[in-house]
Order: structure tokens, then C-alpha cells, then sequence
């Protein structure tokens, strides 16, 4: 019995496998709202057998993107195209469906990667001035944002609640919230973005206040039979940056207010990362934060092949293993390493006469429909 294809728990809600596919920003959206594309993109993702399907990270204001194109939920456009999108998802497939809740901060402001990702200035088109909690870039040469004030912190937190109020409305199944990547949240968390001197800088306790003031308020509006979780970088890749021991430091004041899981990833907080990488690099990370905070941790990075998943279950390094690029360049990674590893998974019946003659037995009836 493969151990990826076991069944996993998130709070009241059940996986029906341990592959997840991880947030990937798309950058096509129209002022926050999911066109045809995400009803392609998303579709066949939905059809992929994967156990969670997690949607990018989504803003919770327009200055809360990162480019102008990324999908947000902080309008009633936004709302009604998501409602459109899931409708088909959902019709078609049971996958459970979180949404990743996001705020760029410092980061915001920025072309698509395809377009060089380089920040757009205030003053140009289709760019703004960006937030933060210090007056300090992200890269050397580009604006200096704005740091948040009192009034400022409560508008942020607000607009994670309306946000979340409104993934409850659309019936998504969880909310992920985006501690990571160096958006807003995690700029909080490093000291080498929070340079504050108020209750919300200087020592780790206070770092972690605003981000934790987030999670319980997002925790408060979202029902409480639905699961809330945080991804955290659980290193910036940088000395003196936010590291693994204030991870697990977070991630246990996480678990006291209800969290029911950690997605552990690492970098993107600063240009100057030295990140080592290979197969499965972040991986001990997530196991550092299992062993030691006893949430359920999904894993990322460079995760690729069906018995490298395989062994980061069955080794308890991690409950879950999230797929990205992977995903992205084989939609149907999860029937392929079913196939492999001697599994069965869920496929439309519209499929089914496409499994190979030597997997006769690979695909489930996952009873496609309406939910």
C-alpha cells in the first residue's frame, strides 16, 4: 500500500491523497478577476487526482498584489469570477479547493516574470505606491514603501477578514494564509525587513504579533468547521534573517490558536539569498517543524519524482508533499506516480479508457458531479 495514496486529515477535512498542488501565480487576471484562463488552468488541474488543490496566492487589496494582473478577492467583480471559475471546477470534480490569502507588501507592484519582474514605479502605468512595516525595498534601486501606521495595520487586517468572508461565501474548502516568499507577512516576521521600533518590531515575540493578530482575526471570520493554516519560509537564506528556530517558534503559536497545518517553503525575502539547492532541499525544514510543533507539514521543493514523494511520506519527514512546477509541466503527475507506485486514483469516467493495458485497475470512480 503506498503511503502517499493514504487518506490525510486537515482539521475537519479529508484528503484523499498526500499530493497537493502548491499555490502558483498565474499573473492573468483582469484587476483582480479570473477570466477563461483560470477556468482552463484551474479545470484541468481539478482533473489531475491530486488530494488538495490550493489556488495561488490571492490578494486581499489591489495594492496587496504583486503585479497588476493577480487575482484578488477584495471586490464583488472578484467574487462573482471565482464563483464562475469554481462553479466548473466543481461540477466536474471533487477535489477540495483551499485559497492562498496574500498581501505582496513591499513586493507588490511588479511585472510578471515573463515580463522581467522588475518593480513598477508609482508613478508609472498600472503601477502604486507599495506598503511595509519598515521604509525599506525590497532590492536596492527601487522605491522606498510606505511604512504601515496604526491605521494602516488595521486596514490590512480588515481586508484579510473581508477576504475571508468572501472565500466562505464562495464555499472554499480552507484558507491558506501567505506567511512566505517575503510578501507582507513574512516582512513582518525578518529582521531584516521589520525594522520597527513599536510593539510590532525588534524582538521575536513582537515580529510575530502582526502576522498572528492576522491569522486569529482570518481564523474568527471563517467558519469554524473549515480549516485555516499558514505557509511560513522557514529560512530567508540569509544571516541574520528569519530561520528555522523562529519558524518553529511560529508555528507553535500557530498550533495554539487553532492552525491546522504548516506548508513549510523557504526564501524570497531578500535579493541576497544563497539558497543550496537540490532534490527535496526544503524538506528537512517541514520535518524540523513535524517533529517539533506536531501540526500536520506539507513539503516543497524540487519534489518531482513518484518514489522520492513516496519516501518523504513513509520516512515521516512530512504528511504531505506539494507540487508546483511539477505539476505545471504534468497535469497528471498524480495518475503517473499512482502507476508507479502500485496506487489507485481518482479519474473522470471520461478518461478512463486512457490507463495503459498494464494498469487496467489504476483509475477510481471518485463519482464526478455536483457537490
Amino acid at each position: 500500500m503506498s503511503r502517499l495514496f493514504e487518506p490525510l486529515q486537515l482539521g475537519a477535512l479529508r484528503l484523499a491523497n498526500r499530493i497537493v498542488i502548491a499555490p502558483m501565480c498565474q499573473y492573468s487576471a483582469t484587476e483582480g478577476t479570473p477570466g477563461d484562463w483560470h477556468l482552463i488552468h484551474l479545470g484541468q488541474l481539478a482533473l489531475s487526482g491530486a488530494g488538495l488543490l490550493i489556488l495561488e496566492a490571492t490578494a486581499v487589496s489591489p495594492e496587496g498584489r504583486i503585479s497588476p494582473f493577480d487575482l484578488g478577492l477584495y471586490c464583488d467583480e472578484n467574487e462573482a469570477g471565482l464563483a464562475r471559475v469554481l462553479r466548473a471546477v466543481r461540477a466536474h470534480s471533487p477535489i477540495p479547493v483551499v485559497m492562498q490569502l496574500s498581501h505582496a507588501g513591499r513586493k507588490g507592484s511588479s511585472r510578471a516574470p515573463w515580463e522581467g519582474g522588475a518593480q513598477i514605479g508609482p508613478h508609472e502605468p498600472l503601477g502604486w505606491k507599495t506598503v511595509a512595516p519598515s521604509a525599506l525595498p525590497h532590492a536596492e534601486g527601487e522605491d522606498v514603501p510606505q511604512a504601515l501606521d496604526v491605521e494602516g495595520l488595521r486596514k490590512v487586517r480588515e481586508d484579510f477578514v473581508a477576504a475571508a468572508r468572501r472565500a466562505a461565501r464562495l464555499g472554499l474548502d480552507g484558507i491558506e494564509l501567505h506567511f512566505a516568499h517575503g510578501y507582507l507577512l513574512h516582512q513582518f516576521l525578518s529582521p531584516l525587513a521589520n525594522r520597527r521600533d513599536d510593539a510590532y518590531g525588534g524582538s521575536l515575540e513582537n515580529r510575530m504579533r502582526f502576522p498572528l493578530e492576522v491569522f486569529d482575526a482570518v481564523r474568527a471570520a471563517f467558519p469554524a468547521e473549515r480549516p485555516v493554516w499558514a505557509r511560513i519560509s522557514a529560512t530567508d537564506w540569509v544571516p541574520g534573517g528569519w530561520d528555522i528556530e523562529g519558524t518553529v517558534a511560529l508555528s507553535q503559536a500557530l498550533k495554539a490558536r487553532g492552525c491546522a497545518a504548516i506548508h513549510v517553503t523557504t526564501g524570497g525575502l531578500s535579493p541576497a539569498q544563497a539558497i543550496r539547492i537540490a532534490p527535496g532541499y526544503q524538506v528537512p525544514y517541514a520535518q524540523r517543524v513535524k517533529a517539533e510543533v506536531g501540526l500536520p507539514t506539507l513539503a516543497v521543493g524540487l519534489i518531482t519524482e513518484p518514489e522520492q514523494a513516496e519516501a518523504i511520506i513513509a520516512n515521516g519527514e512530512a504528511d504531505a508533499v506539494s507540487l508546483a512546477r511539477a505539476m505545471l509541466y504534468d497535469p497528471r503527475w498524480p495518475w503517473h506516480a499512482a502507476a508507479r507506485l502500485g496506487a489507485r486514483v481518482a479519474a473522470p469516467p471520461q478518461y478512463w479508457r486512457s490507463q495503459p493495458r498494464e494498469f487496467k485497475d489504476l483509475f477510481l470512480d471518485a463519482r464526478f458531479g455536483q457537490r
